[in-house]
């Protein structure tokens, strides 16, 4: 059974950091590509950024290039998302992701963790 479990969610003030890591289990995790998704009250899911099965090849969206940075350690299979430089619009929960194809952007995902809440305050 393939479980994805997030933590490192919270409440933070603008301009603040969070690292966020997904615990993943049940699959070959470096044969998987691992994204970060988000969801705003009221908006669409968006991909917040992907990483390919070495890691050698990261997506992030162009709302939080050079302020998030995905990354993974296969040996612990767990994939982190680094947020800097928090805005009130980064509030959402936030989903990890797996997906068994090798495209780091496109295509559909497999698995989801049940999400973790990350509030920014003004």
């Amino acid at each position: 059974q393939v479980q994805l479990v997030e933590s490192g969610g919270g409440l933070v003030q603008a301009g603040g950091s969070l690292r966020l890591s997904c615990a993943a289990s049940g699959l070959t995790f470096s044969r998987y590509t691992m994204g970060w998704f988000r969801q705003a009250q009221g908006k669409e899911r968006e991909l917040v950024a992907a990483t390919s099965w070495s890691g050698g090849i990261t997506y992030h969206a162009v709302s939080v290039k050079g302020r998030f940075t995905i990354s993974r350690v296969n040996a612990k299979n767990t994939v982190y998302l680094q947020m800097n430089s928090l805005k009130p619009e980064d509030t959402a929960i936030y989903y990890c992701a797996a997906k068994a194809t090798p495209a780091v952007v496109t295509g559909d995902y497999d698995y989801w963790g049940q999400g973790t809440q990350v509030t920014v305050s003004s």
